[in-house]
């Protein structure tokens, strides 16, 4: 049986007197398409940054694509494609110009350059713009020229930080549609996103909250266990146990609020 692409041991990151990260378990299989889910300042970003190699843990165990995050992170950043919600692009630089640069990164020999140019261009619907300087681009096209630049050199694990934030919905359905085809290819996707039907189309989810990682499973088997409606609706729950804090009493709490209608009412 062969390892996981990503495996995580009570993994953890302290900065000071700050444990971003407290002990995090994550076992992910190739081809999956795993959502890492929790409200900023939780510990994704963080997490994210330790699978790919970009910072050394604090402590606990953990191996990506087969190998050590504290030994080997030059390996690891090699073979995985990441995505920011900021597309990792550079703005002033013309479509051919990015995908050509991302390219040269990863050490693509001249003839696989542009071979890669027209597949990339044909998939983002970027036939006609290829000159074009990427910052007058729309948010779709941002996106999808930023997905070709990250798989370019055919990763085997594909990381997406919030990477349908600010595009139209369906550009987001378009996107979605295209990590299903590249799961399918056998690429693992991690992909972190705080839209919930989003989530729900992911293989697997795991919440983190304070940098703890809360639950994991199917999307479908949590909604049914938590008898609930939806992932929100799970999240939120689960939120208010660890806190002990109702999200509708806090807004019960703005009490000017209320005042001001009842006066209202009054006249």
């Amino acid at each position: 049986m062969n390892e996981p692409i990503i495996i995580l041991d009570k993994i953890q990151k302290d900065y000071g007197d700050l444990k971003a990260v407290k002990e995090v378990s994550l076992s992910i299989e190739k081809g999956e398409i795993y959502g890492l889910l929790g409200p900023n300042g939780a510990g994704k970003s963080t997490t994210i940054k330790m699978i790919c190699g970009v910072i050394k843990p604090s402590g606990g165990t953990g191996r990506v694509l087969g190998y050590d995050v504290y030994k080997h992170s030059n390996l690891i950043k090699n073979g995985i494609g990441y995505m920011s919600q900021k597309f990792s692009l550079y703005e002033d630089l013309t479509v051919i110009e990015n995908i050509t640069f991302f390219a040269n990164i990863y050490g693509l020999s001249k003839n696989e350059i542009k071979e890669r140019i027209v597949q990339i261009v044909e998939m983002a619907g970027l036939n006609g713009r290829e000159h074009q300087l990427t910052g007058h681009l729309s948010g779709g096209w941002k996106q999808r020229l930023a997905l070709g630049c990250a798989i370019i050199h055919k990763p085997k694990l594909l990381i997406l930080d919030e990477p349908t934030a600010g595009v139209d919905p369906v550009s987001r359905r378009l996107f979605w549609e295209m990590l299903f085809e590249l799961s399918r290819q056998g690429i693992t996707i991690l992909v972190t996103t705080h839209y919930m039907d989003e989530a729900q189309s992911c293989d697997r989810v795991g919440f983190i909250f304070s940098g703890r990682k809360l639950i994991e499973g199917v999307p479908k088997a949590l909604i049914k266990t938590h008898n609930a409606n939806n992932l929100e609706d799970v999240f939120i729950e689960l939120v208010e146990e660890v806190t002990h804090t109702s999200i509708k009493h806090s807004f019960d709490n703005l009490r000017f609020i209320k005042e001001k209608e009842a006066k209202d009412e009054s006249i």
